[in-house]
């Protein structure tokens, strides 16, 4: 792990342990009351949900046009991470959901292609961990198919009716409601960056001790 990893993790962990009495000090929302602070789990996971695809995508890019080997481990390490905070975002969801909306689930269309990314990436992994010989390529071009999706789920609250608010709701937060929200997405944030350099790491390394592998052989 190199030293500016560990002191992001060292800062994250920090973030993390004070985000509760942080998110206490919040004031209650006036109809959901204390439910509604799930929020500030489920936004930023939602957030880091969207950016690993993105991540992934554009990694995908580099390594399919550039022929970037290293750029492929970038890929694998956001595309886990997409399944990962994926699935932190469609469990909270639902949470919240239930007594904001008084449903768990609703096949609107946020929801739905969220859904649909999930389980993109969710066959991205599957793919890359058991596809054999050329599945790097196609993975690839798995992954900038579902990086588009992003797109979508992002604007869809904007264009088609959906229980989800527009994306203008969170600039206009009160301000005790938007320091807590946005020290969380930066918590999240962090966090993301720790995970996909170490995972990255952990792949050009597995990289490398194959290509030993393979010299040794020959």
């Amino acid at each position: 792990m190199t030293r500016s990893t560990l002191y992001m993790l060292a800062a994250t962990t920090a973030m993390f342990a004070v985000a509760p009495w942080i998110i206490d000090a919040a004031p209650n929302e006036a109809t959901m009351g204390l439910v509604y602070k799930i929020y500030f789990f489920h936004m930023p996971s939602a957030w880091m949900f969207l950016l690993s695809a993105i991540v992934a995508g554009v990694a995908s890019m580099r390594f399919l046009f550039l022929k970037r080997a290293t750029a492929d481990h970038w890929a694998m390490a956001a595309g886990e991470l997409t399944v990962l905070f994926g699935a932190f975002t469609l469990v909270s969801g639902p949470l919240w959901a239930r007594k904001a909306w008084g449903v768990w689930w609703q096949w609107d269309p946020r929801l739905t292609s969220s859904l649909v990314l999930f389980l993109l990436f969710v066959a991205y992994n599957l793919l890359r961990r058991y596809g054999g010989p050329g599945s790097d390529k196609l993975g690839a071009g798995m992954a900038i198919f579902s990086m588009f999706n992003v797109v979508f789920v992002w604007v869809s609250v904007n264009y088609w009716r959906t229980i989800h608010p527009p994306t203008t709701v969170v600039p206009s937060l009160p301000v005790a409601m938007g320091i807590p929200l946005w020290f969380c997405v930066t918590a999240f944030t962090l966090l993301f960056i720790v995970l996909l350099r170490m995972r990255a790491r952990l792949e050009h390394q597995r990289a490398r001790v194959d290509a030993l592998y393979l010299a040794e052989e020959s």
